[in-house]
């Protein structure tokens, strides 16, 4: 089903399209079984067939009816009124669907709003851990001045990953696979060492595997933790751009659509055109992307990618997205106006916090491969941090734990059944014999070990 992806582009039938957007997902499943007992095209059935699996998940992301996600704000928010709720709503700030007609927010909305509302965050009952913001972005500013000034950098990094069955999830006894992300080699990684596993590992994928896992298969035990402990050294130079030192003859490696995704759609071409203007040099072109995200996007969480048929699009036309979808906007853009463009993704790893993160890379010669992180640098614009902003257009922070590549590729070895997240490798993939397990059903834990810059 991993290569059946592809046919999230065939467009769904109107009748089943309607019921969806309604919300009407029980009426939805059945239309798609009367369709799946016809004689349709393969397109038309795998596409159905995927559908149903989104349908099955995109519910469960908006518990909370209008009157609970005000209650929720209400309950933290100091005078927080309904037509504040109505006006998030109707700005898209506080993302929400229809659910048999009825308005229902996404299980993130109220941790959205804090992160992205200054004005909700200062009236909040509870104050936030202002000392310890101001410790994570001074951290960020200090690295951005101490690279400039020596050139290069480089940071040994310890970590434990560990993921453990819920509960309702376990079946004792019964053979149980799991797929743990490890550091791989990158443009900026080496040296990387597995130190200890809790069990004997059945595979562990070679170090430049685009996706590379830690991969266990054993028969479970009762609140067993399947957990790895590994290093690895980031490597960093800083890049000062320069539009006039750009060579004539570029690449054309990594300039190809990858369906259902990082496709050329008629919007993303008008979009990146009106962009870019009449701009030849690719390193203003993607200047100039890279510009337009950060400035234009609003950073929002999202629901599971899985239910997006089209990620870099939903960002183009709702304005708004993680650092995946940001990334994944940058990279079709770039590839689209021929400045080559890739995925790196993984974890966000600091004494502070640890955490999943995606970001891109662009090609230009003669620089190479370069860094661009859209959501560290739209958040430093938003902060009037205009050194970071830039920074972050060319130049990465070391702070990174590279599990993934390539965006959308399979594991190795392949899971049997679909992956609740087929498209990123961050958090880790469980399945039984006859089925996959989603998010919900595992913990998943990080453990800053050692942290130090390294001469």
């Amino acid at each position: 089903m991993y290569e059946d992806l592809k046919y999230l582009k065939v467009n769904l039938p109107e009748d089943i399209l309607k019921l969806k957007c309604s919300g009407d997902f029980k009426e939805a499943i059945k239309l798609i079984d009367l369709q799946l007992q016809k004689d349709i095209t393969n397109a038309m059935r795998k596409r159905l067939e995927l559908e149903k699996h989104i349908i099955c998940i995109i519910e469960k992301e908006y518990p909370y009816s209008f009157e609970e996600a005000f209650n929720i704000l209400s309950d933290n928010v100091i005078d927080f009124k309904e037509e504040q709720l109505i006006k998030l709503k109707e700005e898209s700030s506080a993302d929400w669907i229809l659910v048999d007609g009825k308005v229902k927010f996404n299980e993130s909305f109220y941790g959205n709003l804090i992160k992205t509302k200054p004005d909700i965050r200062e009236r909040l009952k509870v104050k936030e851990n202002e000392e310890l913001n101001i410790k994570k972005e001074q951290l960020l500013d200090d690295f951005i001045k101490n690279i400039k000034l020596k050139g290069n950098v480089s940071y040994y990094l310890h970590l434990k990953s560990s993921l453990k069955i819920k509960k309702q999830a376990e079946r004792i006894n019964e053979t149980i696979k799991v797929h743990v992300p490890v550091p791989k080699n990158s443009e900026q990684t080496k040296n990387i060492n597995i130190i200890s596993s809790s069990v004997e590992p059945k595979f562990i994928a070679p170090l430049h595997y685009p996706q590379r896992t830690i991969f266990f298969e054993e028969k479970l035990k009762e609140n067993q933790e399947f957990s790895v402990e590994y290093s690895y050294e980031n490597h960093l130079k800083y890049n000062e751009l320069n539009p006039n030192k750009v060579s004539e003859i570029q690449p054309t490696f990594c300039l190809e659509e990858l369906e259902p995704h990082i496709m050329f759609t008629p919007y993303i071409k008008e979009l990146a055109y009106e962009i870019i203007g009449d701009e030849t040099n690719p390193l203003i072109k993607a200047r100039k992307i890279y510009d337009y995200i950060t400035t234009k996007i609003m950073y929002s969480y999202m629901r599971k990618y899985f239910t997006i048929t089209n990620i870099p699009e939903y960002a183009a036309l709702n304005l708004k997205g993680d650092c995946g979808v940001q990334a994944l906007l940058f990279i079709t853009l770039c590839r689209l106006v021929g400045v080559p463009a890739k995925w790196q993704s993984g974890l966000y790893v600091t004494p502070y916090y640890v955490g999943c993160h995606d970001w891109a890379q662009f090609y230009i010669e003669p620089y190479g491969w370069l860094f661009a992180d859209p959501s560290f640098g739209g958040s430093a614009y938003r902060k009037c941090n205009e050194e970071a902003w830039n920074f972050y257009f060319g130049n990465l922070d070391p702070f990174r734990m590279v599990a993934a590549s390539e965006f959308q590729h399979e594991f190795n070895p392949p899971k049997k059944h679909l992956r609740y997240d087929p498209y990123d490798n961050q958090t880790g993939e469980v399945e039984y014999e006859d089925k996959g397990l989603v998010r919900e059903d595992f913990y998943v834990n990080f453990n800053l070990i050692d942290i130090h810059e390294i001469n």
